[in-house]
């Protein structure tokens, strides 16, 4: 059974599109990242899948239950990490953990100092206290504590410093090792290409593409890129005319670069 499916996924704003039509499934023990830029449609979709929106027209469901029905049974299960975090400036990190804790019905903290301790994270102090990435390690924190079956992050490594970046990698891929499935938006697509399964590219609410990462890279190696410099200027044809090469240094194309291509305006050339 697959841990997340939407079906025609739907959000407006009055006459404005927030999403439109976006059906996507995320199978148990996969990473999944939703790529788009600022205003795609991204946190619109989170919100949405998690009951936090009501679609305009659509599905969602999540564990095989209705998002909207099923909402409390289905929050029981799930670590969310929004990109807007925050729990009042007064409040501890403890604090939070303490009420996420009492309405998930656990008795204690579960992995919540174990998780402190590996991303250097202060429980205690007013999180009005902490600055921008002492605030997202206890937003992680929140999400992890209780192992859940599904994550679903909103620009997760957002203001943290390139070492609990790769801390939160690694804890990535453990989660998947255990067969939690991972949903996140990100722009760190260096992360989203060395972490991810698949990957959803959502441009102006729709969702354009979803591919493997693996074949994303592949199909582009028509893209791939060789630098000759010369001495002298030649013309085209001369440089067909070489022979004797034995080998070159090609590059292929990152993920950022795949992404872009989604992006160019209609009509526009290759260069």
């Amino acid at each position: 059974m697959a841990a997340i499916e939407t079906d025609g996924l739907s959000k407006f704003y009055g006459p404005e599109r927030g999403i439109e039509d976006v059906t996507v499934s995320v199978e148990a023990g996969e990473v999944f990242a939703f790529l788009g830029p600022n205003g795609a449609g991204k946190t619109t979709t989170i919100r949405t899948l998690l009951d936090l929106l009501h679609p305009s027209a659509g599905s969602a469901r999540i564990f095989g239950l209705d998002s909207h029905r099923d909402s409390v049974a289905i929050r029981a299960r799930l670590g969310n990490l929004p990109g807007d975090f925050g729990y009042g400036k007064r409040s501890s990190g403890r604090e939070a953990l303490g009420l996420l804790a009492r309405l998930r019905g656990l008795d204690g903290l579960g992995r919540a100092e174990e998780l402190a301790r590996r991303f250097r994270a202060d429980l205690d102090r007013p999180l009005g206290q902490l600055s921008r990435g002492n605030r997202q390690k206890v937003g992680l924190i929140t999400a992890l504590f209780h192992s859940p079956e599904l994550l679903v992050l909103d620009e997760p490594t957002s203001g943290l410093d390139p070492l609990m970046q790769e801390e939160f990698l690694a804890l990535v891929r453990e989660e998947r090792e255990r067969g939690c499935a991972v949903f996140l938006s990100s722009h760190e697509l260096d992360e989203v290409e060395r972490v991810c399964d698949r990957v959803g590219i959502v441009r102006d609410g729709r969702l354009v593409a979803v591919e493997r990462v693996s074949d994303l890279l592949a199909k582009t190696i028509e893209r791939r890129r060789v630098e000759v410099e010369f001495a002298d200027p030649v013309e085209l044809s001369q440089v067909r005319e070489i022979r004797g090469v034995v080998g070159a240094e090609f590059a292929r194309p990152t993920l950022e670069e795949v992404f872009l291509t989604y992006y160019r305006d209609e009509g526009e050339g290759e260069e």
